[in-house]
């Protein structure tokens, strides 16, 4: 579903790894990056799905998927598999918040880089990721998403009108990790973000920006 999706976002759109070069300064974090996952097992199912990926996942069989059940301007909900997977976004509160900025452009919130539309303030952010599986609800915490800003979760699909979804949730081989991908396409450069769940626990997040421009 994501390789159909890369080649669509990729028509008249270059393709580019690395952040974009601004004229500001960029605080948005590189440590969570794909190519600076030691993990191999995560790292090659990673590859079947993301964008950053999509290199090191050529020939690679795509991983078992569950399908989108429900959705809304605000809301996207993936069920199967006795696993439930909803993302939300919330209205951006900048009176909330403590922002710094350079010159005209904002560069931190909260003291640290941000992803989305960066340099301007947001207007939406990630307000929850919440995951069951078989009636149990896995803890993610907030500062694992709340700096992903002007979400989209959904998209037409040029071909044949359809509505997609701009990401899924995955399962490892072995079923012990699950993996919830989400994309946000920028003309500036976009940015993409896969939490990881291991065993039942919130294990890390995988984080790429500057692509797709």
């Amino acid at each position: 579903m994501m390789r159909t999706l890369f080649l669509v976002l990729c028509i008249g759109l270059q393709l580019c790894v690395h952040a974009q070069e601004l004229d500001f300064p960029d605080f948005r974090s590189k440590k969570d990056m794909f190519s600076k996952m030691q993990e191999k097992d995560i790292r090659a199912d990673l590859a079947t799905f993301t964008m950053t990926g999509i290199d090191e996942g050529a020939g690679k069989e795509p991983l078992q998927s569950i399908p989108v059940t429900d959705y809304g301007k605000d809301f996207i909900t993936f069920s199967g598999n006795d696993v439930t997977v909803t993302l939300r976004s919330g209205p951006f509160l900048a009176d909330k918040h403590k922002l710094a900025y350079s010159e005209e452009h904002l560069i931190k919130i909260d003291n640290k880089g941000y992803f989305g539309n960066y340099g301007s303030v947001p207007k939406t952010t990630v307000s929850a990721v919440t995951l069951t599986i078989a009636g149990d609800t896995i803890a993610i915490p907030a500062a694992a998403y709340t700096d992903f800003c002007n979400p989209v979760f959904t998209y037409n699909d040029a071909g044949n009108g359809k509505l997609k979804p701009y990401g899924g949730v995955y399962f490892s081989g072995d079923g012990k990790k699950i993996y919830i991908y989400l994309l946000k396409k920028e003309e500036g450069g976009s940015y993409e973000i896969t939490w990881v769940i291991s065993n039942k626990t919130y294990l890390r997040r995988v984080v790429d920006y500057g692509f797709l421009k």
